[in-house]
């Protein structure tokens, strides 16, 4: 007599399988990272004002800002260097500022070494859709800024910080940063409280999509760079600027990768411009 076939398996779905692909991609604490996210992979593209919250590996930077308003005129050099090390970046950041106030046929300058700052950032959670489109990463950061007691640089700072970066299909990138500023010391501003906020918009447009000689990407962004005073002489004043700009990400030199960027800053609300009429920044990285 003839043994009966084994009865039929049934074959898993795709959504089953698209699940437990799906779970296999998931990572750290409590599983709430993802293999498949772009953060890190350079989608972000550098902000010029508003915080870094994008995973950064090796990269050196030196940016200078020129602005001007009523009776006034500042630039501030900053030079800073980041290291990763898995998901997380660790950062350094050093200033110089020249401040100068004219009129009157004479001109005052105030200029010197500002806080050294250090920095921190981790990514907590990411949620990253089944085609891939809509990638988001939320994490942490935290900044500590020892004062050189120059001076530009009376008072200590630390501010904790939240952020996101959000990848929208192949080209568009929303990057956001939330921080309290605390100042201790004896300076002029010890002991004030400050809300500070900024978002990236960026577009990432490819050499096959633009073919600029030696450019791989080419990024215009849109950032907003906001900060409410919460105590003090003046709790509620609030100051928005913005900054129209550009990203040129070049070709590589040896292991170096130059990313060149440029922009106009101009206030946007009231708070703003009784400090800037308009600025200009260029902001040179190299990422090795």
């Amino acid at each position: 007599m003839a043994s009966a076939a084994p009865p039929l398996q049934a074959a898993p779905s795709a959504t089953l399988i698209s699940a437990a692909s799906q779970a296999d991609t998931r990572h750290g604490l409590f599983n709430w990272l993802d293999d498949r996210s772009q953060y890190g992979q350079d989608a972000f593209p550098e902000p010029f004002i508003v915080d870094d919250s994008a995973l950064e590996t090796n990269e050196s930077r030196l940016d200078w800002l020129h602005t001007s308003g009523t009776g006034r005129r500042n630039d501030l050099a900053t030079a800073e260097v980041e290291k990763g090390f898995g998901l997380l970046t660790l950062e350094v950041e050093l200033h110089f500022e020249r401040a100068t106030s004219f009129g009157q046929g004479a001109d005052a300058a105030l200029q010197g070494v500002g806080n050294i700052d250090f920095g921190a950032r981790y990514p907590i959670r990411q949620f990253v859709s089944r085609d891939g489109r809509f990638d988001l990463t939320t994490g942490v950061a935290t900044e500590i800024g020892i004062p050189t007691n120059s001076p530009v640089s009376k008072n200590a700072e630390v501010v904790p910080k939240l952020f996101t970066d959000l990848k929208l299909g192949d080209h568009f990138t929303i990057q956001s940063i939330f921080g309290y500023s605390m100042l201790y010391g004896g300076g002029n501003d010890g002991g004030l409280h400050t809300f500070e906020y900024g978002f990236v918009f960026g577009y990432t447009i490819p050499h096959d999509e633009l073919a600029l000689p030696h450019v791989l990407q080419f990024i215009p962004v849109f950032e907003l760079s906001g900060e409410t005073q919460l105590n003090k002489d003046d709790p509620g004043h609030n100051s928005l600027l913005g900054n129209l700009g550009f990203r040129l990400n070049l070709k590589s030199i040896g292991r170096v990768q130059p990313r060149l960027g440029f922009g106009y800053v101009f206030p946007i609300d009231q708070g703003a411009r009784t400090d800037l009429r308009q600025g200009i920044i260029a902001s040179f990285v190299f990422e090795y």
